[in-house]
């Protein structure tokens, strides 16, 4: 499997998200950017978990069907089932459409994992899927993958 080199312009790996992106500011959708597709790519699909949550992972943003000409996706995407370019966005762990940002207990920082996978083909799925379907689908036609990750605290 190739790798995905993935970033965002408004933190560095590993470093804090900013605050308009969490619960605790504008709830938006930060920018991403990956490599170029390899060949043979069908589309892409990024999922956003926190493994640090008290009750085990929670998955904050599910969105597939990005078209492989994509080489990311822009801040504040809309939290609607279907967008405009034929991206399809699921439900998250809070039971909402799109993204949710981080939105920890009070404490310790929790690790958020931006992953985009680059895959062989479109999925036949339909919007509002959870996590947990659109990695079934995915398996077997993973082409790349790669991920950023940023911490985010509430005191």
């Amino acid at each position: 499997m190739e790798q995905l080199h993935v970033t965002t312009s408004v933190f560095p790996a590993g470093g804090n998200i900013p605050q308009q992106f969490t619960c605790d500011g504008k709830n938006i959708s930060p920018p991403l950017a990956w490599s170029p597709a390899p060949p043979g790519a069908g589309s892409f699909a990024v999922l956003l978990d926190d493994p640090d949550s008290p009750g085990g992972t929670f998955t904050h943003w599910v969105i597939f069907n990005i078209p492989p000409g994509n080489a990311g996706v822009p801040e504040g995407l809309p939290g609607v089932p279907s967008l405009g370019d034929g991206s399809l966005q699921g439900t998250n762990s809070f039971g909402r459409t799109g993204y949710s940002g981080p939105c920890p207990p009070r404490g310790s920082p929790h690790r958020y994992f931006f992953k985009v996978y680059c895959l062989d083909r479109m999925l036949m799925l339909k919007p509002l899927i959870r996590k947990e379907a659109l990695v079934s689908a995915m398996d077997g036609h993973i082409l790349a993958a790669g991920e950023v990750t940023g911490r985010y605290s509430r005191r």
